[in-house]
């Protein structure tokens, strides 16, 4: 056998093996390339679906799309696992590293996720939504936003607070606006010598004058308290929610100016001071 004839061997043999690896793994490519994009459209096309039907459904707009980029990574990862597994890629090792990365993730952003989780729950169970007045992790003010790790106050003298959801799901949360009615609880205090008669009907004139004053329940006006100074009376008028703060005001200060007219005492702390002169603190003390 000369020369030519084993180069040419061997040049068949090379082009054999060529030809066998591209079949072979051209057509493994070309399957894991397909499955990568097919299941990405596919993923993509099924979150959409979900977000739709979350929407239908009435589900709060911040935790449909969250749940769909929840559900598109997943779904993503998975893709990407089953191209990398087509192209003959040990996936078992991969899936492993990115379990111990996502649990190295999570101890170092414990704080955050403790947030995270706060704010779903907050957007599932809804327990106070944008344009609340609320009291929450002692501070208070309206809700101007709602997202996953924190939450938007606005105080009524304009200041934003940011408060981090976990704080908020850690302590009471006290929700002013959740009722369409509150109810006014004043302390009016009047002097002893007074005829608590006349106090009430007073005081039960001025409520049936505020037109804002509901009708049912129906007002409390009631001697609550013999206090040190005063005869103390409650006022428990009930009003709408958003008239609350106008209509307390109004009260308190038609209160004070009938009571001047009606000639109603409004008693305040007082104190007596007896000053001994020096003769008598002489003869006291011989």
């Amino acid at each position: 056998m000369d020369l030519s004839t084993i180069t040419d061997s061997i040049n068949k043999d090379t082009v054999d093996t060529v030809i066998t690896y591209l079949t072979v793994y051209g057509m493994q490519l070309v399957a894991a390339i397909a499955i990568f994009f097919i299941g990405k459209w596919l993923v993509r096309g099924l979150t959409n679906f979900a977000e739709k039907v979350m929407n239908k459904g009435n589900l709060d707009p911040t935790l449909s799309k969250f749940l769909k980029n929840i559900l598109y990574g997943f779904g993503f990862v998975f893709v990407c696992i089953a191209a990398l597994s087509q192209l003959g890629i040990e996936t078992t090792s991969l899936a492993a590293a990115i379990a111990a990365a996502g649990l190295a993730i999570g101890l170092a952003l414990q704080g955050s996720l403790s947030n995270f989780a706060a704010g779903f729950l907050i957007i599932l169970f809804r327990p106070f939504k944008a344009g609340d007045y609320v009291e929450v992790a002692g501070t208070a003010g309206t809700v101007t936003e709602v997202s996953i790790f924190t939450t938007k106050l606005l105080t009524p003298d304009n200041k934003e607070i940011i408060v981090p959801n976990g704080s908020i799901t850690n302590d009471n949360i006290i929700n002013y606006s959740a009722q369409a009615t509150r109810r006014i609880d004043l302390v009016v205090g009047v002097s002893y010598s007074d005829d608590l008669s006349k106090v009430k009907k007073t005081l039960e004139k001025i409520i049936k004058a505020e037109k804002r004053v509901l009708t049912t329940p129906e007002c409390t006006i009631a001697v609550s308290e013999l206090a040190d100074s005063s005869v103390n009376l409650v006022v428990r008028p009930w009003v709408n929610t958003p008239e609350y703060w106008a209509v307390r005001f109004d009260l308190i200060e038609t209160i004070k100016k009938t009571f001047d007219k009606e000639g109603i005492s409004i008693p305040f702390p007082q104190r007596d001071i007896h000053v001994i002169s020096n003769a008598a603190e002489q003869k006291i003390a011989a």
